[in-house]
């Protein structure tokens, strides 16, 4: 039996960072360019994705940048780690990628980082990742998400031809963190205040009445509301697998390395068990 082949390294991007704007109380814009962005391209999907590299504290790395070298030389606590964000926008001609970030103060690694972050730092990650793109064939689109799904329901907004039958969902905390959206289509803005995540986004989407023909369906963010909606999606409506687009972008009491470690498991789980109309695992 021939062997197989082994797995071709991926190549970082490195990119410096060319401003950044505070956007909402909780919303933070870090922009990036430079001649690394020479080989990079984000314009086929609408959620489109980059995961960022942070290295520990102290750590410095030898130059050129690179993951495969670092992790046969370094012992693994001084590995970077990764964080993924959603691509809010791409230009080519100018090269420059915008990434937006949600803050909580002091908590987790990329939101601190993204704002005290200083133009002309260097930032290394991968990607892009990405397979979703509203289906202009189908009938009409139904977009539901939280903060962190602000970024891909926006570019989505933004990338369907005027008059499509659109109907969009963005839970935030409240009415500060509403955003503007270069879109004819009118979002409908839920403001969560004390509620968990989530209730009152499965609320507003429950008692959307569904239109006739074929929906494409966009559902992302906190993974217990987004198991539910799936629920009500593919159980309930009895809409088709590829006309979903629905995972879960982050768990309440993990953080990504956790998340990211349990995620295919737990999406498995849930669709064996949604699939199978059995109970569904908390």
């Amino acid at each position: 039996m021939a062997e197989r082949p082994g797995r071709k390294p991926r190549k970082p991007h490195s990119a410096q960072v060319v401003r950044t704007e505070r956007l909402t109380p909780h919303m933070q814009r870090v922009v990036l360019g430079g001649d690394g962005l020479a080989g990079f391209a984000a314009d086929t999907c609408t959620d489109h994705y980059v995961k960022l590299l942070f290295g520990p504290a102290g750590v410095t790395y030898p130059e050129p940048f690179d993951p495969e070298r670092i992790r046969a030389e370094f012992p693994r606590e001084h590995w970077p780690v990764t964080r993924t964000y959603t691509v809010r926008s791409w230009n080519p001609e100018h090269r420059e990628l915008a990434l937006d970030f949600v803050v909580h103060g002091d908590e987790g690694l990329a939101g601190p980082w993204a704002c005290r972050v200083q133009p002309g730092e260097t930032v290394h990650f991968m990607g892009p990742g990405g397979a979703y793109a509203p289906d202009t064939d189908a009938d009409w689109h139904l977009l539901a998400g939280d903060e962190s799904a602000l970024p891909a329901i926006a570019r989505a907004l933004e990338s369907l031809p005027g008059g499509a039958k659109v109907f969009a969902f963005i839970e935030v905390s409240g009415p500060e963190e509403v955003q503007k959206i270069d879109s004819d289509v009118e979002v409908v803005w839920l403001h969560r205040g004390e509620r968990p995540v989530g209730e009152a986004l499965v609320a507003a989407v429950r008692a959307l009445e569904f239109p006739e023909g074929r929906v494409h369906a966009f559902v992302h963010g906190e993974a217990s509301f987004v198991k539910e909606l799936r629920a009500m999606l593919r159980v309930e409506r009895q809409i088709p697998r590829e006309d979903l687009s629905i995972s879960g972008y982050w768990r309440l009491g993990h953080n990504e390395d956790g998340w990211q470690a349990s995620k295919r498991d737990w999406n498995a789980r849930i669709e064996a068990e949604q699939e199978g109309g059995g109970p569904v695992a908390a």
